[in-house]
């Protein structure tokens, strides 16, 4: 029983300490170390400093918590569950367990008050740094002299590995650029890796490094509870700078032959050294998952405080809206991604008497239009503007002093790109984009990934598609990418086959929210299709349709087509109508979208007794079987590109009219 505060916050941090070790050794699986070492600190942030209603985890408003270390998830679940999330004692005792509430890692979606999906090193850290620019972007945008509705802070909480992963790096040297001093890192300096001492990989001065990133940094005692008060408070008075708390903790804390080792990083303390530590800190050894009563009472004050909070909030809401009702219409639209009816009303429709437009051309034009429309638009790319044509025109960059810009000038760094990007869209209140070259989405795809886990919609824009993009040769040329992309679950992938299907690939990525999605686009100019002689671009919306049809609609042959290589599927099904065959052309932009719709459409398009059938896409042949069918044939390249003109490649590489019809009637047997 607590007789001073001084005793309660002791008894506090050592609940975190416990409820940790316990859900760990129970599970027999996960890391007790870290929520051992970094409950103190932990303790101060979420009790004295943290903004936050447990009774409502989407409050606008709410300061940001980043668990980049998420292995240590226990001291975010053990968090959650005190101060009176939806989460109880049962499910901290079933941590890592099937279907569970408290998986291995903190999961957004999952779990009431988890801000983001973290485990993956350093990706918190640049997903922490994108909520700090969502927050500032629509403070710029929206607050007004009086009206500060949008005013919070972005916390987090770094290990060692989050700092020595390349992400980290990029994310913290944009952070530094941006000053974004609303961002707060505490950092778990324990010295201790999976493999053992951080000495034998980590020596570089850590303080120093981030103080050359442009960031504020403290070093103190993080097992000291004032001192990690005074830090926090000097963080907070800091605007112009994002600051590192860089704490020195000890890993298992409490535990007499683990502590301070790799030991207590991995796997679970065992039975002996649980009851040993708990001895140390005054427990009942043979208790389990034990929360004193004044401790819970103690936590639980954040539910009342947090209301609060929201209710104070909520009446400058109110008044916000009286003043600024447009406005405030359209934060709500943009938290709810419920368009305006105009949203779409001036989107550019193509003819083909323009001649012909690279898609990245036409998306720059459908990004300028919607963000007429959506003034929370807001993206760039990663020093590739004028290349992936994704920029706002007429908006100022998002810089320091310049926060309600939309155009962000990530610099070369897709890695933090991508993992802002997904901060940005988890923040809310912002549709979200990043572009670089399509080949460079391989240094995108962990946070690629994590969107798909997550469900989140946010947008890639990847340029330079395929073998066509030309001179920059093979280290440029995207082959096996597209393949890749598709293997992953809940991630929508689209290749616009002219620049009428790219705006309706916009409206389809815009109106995802199930998930990312990515638009893959050309370098290299192609036909505008005549929507008088073929089928509307809208067709996209469905992930595959026919284009051209055969005579009387019962084709013997159907040619499928995808971005670039559409007009060559039209193309030969022209050629082999010439010839009296019945061919059809079906433009297949996006598998997922066409996977989604019901059989009986999928067999109108592919009908299951037409097994002749041809893929064409400059990219490898490996998954087209799943259309295309054991008498199929796919045109790709199962090899790396080259360096030559990109008509050279793509003639080269057989990516003509004349081939196509050649594997058509091939498998026609002729």
């Amino acid at each position: 029983m607590a007789t001073t505060a001084q005793d309660l916050d002791e008894l506090s941090i050592n609940t975190i300490r416990t409820l940790s070790m316990d859900a760990v050794q129970k599970a027999n699986s996960g890391h007790p170390g870290m929520p051992m070492g970094a409950a103190a600190m932990a303790y101060v942030l979420w009790t004295r400093f943290l903004k936050f209603n447990p009774a409502d985890p989407h409050w606008f408003d709410r300061d940001r918590f980043v668990l980049s270390a998420g292995h240590g998830s226990m001291l975010l679940y053990s968090l959650l569950y005190l101060t009176g999330y939806d989460l109880g004692l049962e499910d901290i005792e079933q941590f890592r367990q099937w279907q569970s509430r408290t998986p291995g890692h903190p999961e957004y979606g999952h779990t009431a008050g988890v801000d983001i999906t973290t485990g993956p090193l350093g990706q918190g850290f640049g997903n922490a740094v994108g909520m700090a620019m969502a927050e500032a972007f629509l403070a710029a945008t929206f607050n007004r002299p009086g009206h500060q509705i949008v005013n919070h802070f972005t916390y987090g909480i770094c290990s060692d590995g989050d700092l020595m992963e390349g992400v980290s790096a990029e994310a913290a040297s944009l952070a530094g650029h941006l000053k974004l001093g609303k961002l707060i890192f505490l950092y778990d300096d324990n010295s201790v890796s999976l493999d053992g001492d951080t000495e034998m990989a980590f020596t570089e001065d850590r303080a120093l490094r981030f103080e050359a990133y442009g960031w504020h940094t403290q070093t103190i005692n993080g097992m000291d509870a004032d001192a990690v008060e005074r830090a926090l408070t000097a963080a907070q008075a800091e605007r112009d700078r994002p600051s590192l708390i860089l704490a020195r903790t000890h890993i298992g804390y409490g535990a007499p032959h683990k502590q301070d080792t790799s030991q207590a990083h991995g796997a679970p303390l065992g039975e002996d050294e649980v009851r040993a530590a708990k001895s140390f800190y005054g427990w009942d050894p043979n208790a389990h998952f034990e929360v004193p009563e004044d401790v819970l009472r103690s936590f639980r004050e954040a539910v009342t405080r947090g209301s609060e909070r929201q209710d104070d909030w909520n009446a400058r809401w109110e008044a916000y809206r009286q003043s600024f009702p447009m406005e405030a219409d359209e934060i709500e639209r943009a938290r709810a991604r419920d368009f305006a009816a105009d949203v779409f009303a001036e989107l550019p429709v193509f003819d083909p008497k323009d001649g012909g437009l690279a898609t990245r051309n036409a998306s720059g034009e459908a990004i300028n239009a919607l963000a007429k429309h959506l003034p929370t638009l807001f993206g760039g790319s990663a020093d590739l503007k004028s290349s992936t044509e994704t920029e706002i025109k007429g908006s100022p960059p998002f810089q320091a002093g310049s926060m309600g810009g939309r155009n962000v000038w990530f610099g070369v760094r897709e890695h933090a790109m991508g993992a802002a990007v997904n901060g940005m869209t988890v923040h809310g209140g912002v549709y979200a984009f990043g572009g670089t070259f399509f080949n460079f989405s391989d240094y995108m795809r962990p946070s690629v990934r994590l969107a798909a886990l997550m469900e989140i919609p946010s947008v890639f824009v990847w340029t330079h598609d395929s073998v066509g993009l030309g001179e920059d040769g093979p280290t440029h040329q995207p082959v096996e990418q597209l393949m890749s992309l598709r293997a992953m679950p809940n991630f929508t992938l689209i290749r616009p086959g002219d620049a009428n299907e790219t705006v309706y690939a916009w409206r389809a990525a815009l109106g995802n929210r199930a998930g990312p999605t990515g638009l893959v686009l050309t370098r290299q100019r192609l036909p505008i299709l005549d929507r008088n002689r073929f089928a509307a671009a809208e067709g996209l919306l469905r992930g595959a349709y026919t284009v051209l049809d055969a005579p009387g609609g019962r084709p013997e042959v159907i040619t499928i087509g995808t971005g670039s290589e559409l007009h060559l599927a039209i193309g030969a099904a022209e050629q082999l109508q010439a010839r009296g065959i019945a061919a059809r052309a079906v433009s297949m932009p996006c598998w997922e979208l066409f996977d989604s719709q019901p059989q009986e459409y999928r067999d109108a398009v592919l009908p299951p007794v037409v097994q002749a059938r041809v893929s064409v896409e400059a990219g490898v042949t490996f998954g087209w079987c799943r259309y295309i069918g054991d008498q199929g044939l796919a045109v790709g390249i199962d090899r790396f590109g080259a360096s030559a003109p990109g008509e050279i490649n793509m003639e080269k590489f057989g990516f003509t009219i004349d081939n196509v019809v050649q594997h058509a009637l091939r498998t026609l047997g002729r």
